[in-house]
């Protein structure tokens, strides 16, 4: 990224971390609203006070990754536009189902372990950021499905397409060793 201007490299995901991978902003203007209590208002928009009956947050993706390019190992983060094309849902849908679902987050971790992309990075916006930023994101993979997609499928929650089937399953043995020691 020299002259601060973005890069576009091909990578594959090497980890995801999982433990946090949303925050909660106003539904409204977007800012950061704090975590604790659920249920807080954005002192900027105060929505609420114009409409009652209506949301005044939704979770929005923060995803801190691991890739690696052919010259070295680094770590990225993924806003919601992007992490999105990643997850195949919203953080909120993903929130819900992770709630049904304790493992999901870790299992999408796994899921994206290995899969090659296309992204094109930039250094963060803010100078207190300490990861560099990816913008856009595309999968290198034809096969490629969004975690959401293939964790509906894990949980039994969906069939195999056969359009991807065709003699192909969709986990890798390996990965699906991994995910079976957690009762999926």
């Amino acid at each position: 990224m020299e002259n601060d201007k973005p890069i576009t490299t091909m990578c594959a995901v090497i980890a995801m971390d999982h433990t946090s991978f949303c925050y909660r902003v106003c539904s409204i203007c977007e800012r950061t609203l704090p975590s604790n209590p659920p249920f807080s208002l954005c002192k900027f928009c105060n929505f609420n006070a114009f409409n009652p009956g209506s949301s005044s947050s939704k979770r929005v993706f923060r995803i801190l990754m691991s890739i690696a390019t052919d010259k070295k190992v680094q770590t990225v983060i993924c806003f919601d536009r992007v992490a999105r094309v990643l997850f195949g849902c919203s953080a909120d849908e993903f929130f819900d189902f992770a709630k049904l679902h304790p493992f999901a987050a870790e299992a999408v971790s796994e899921i994206l372990e290995g899969e090659m992309f296309r992204m094109t990075i930039s250094k963060p916006k803010n100078g207190n950021a300490q990861h560099s930023r990816v913008v856009q994101l595309v999968p290198l993979s034809s096969g490629f499905q969004p975690a959401i997609l293939r964790l509906r499928e894990l949980y039994g929650l969906t069939k195999v397409s056969s359009a991807v089937g065709n003699g192909q399953n969709m986990h890798s043995s390996k990965k699906q060793k991994r995910c079976d020691w957690r009762g999926f």
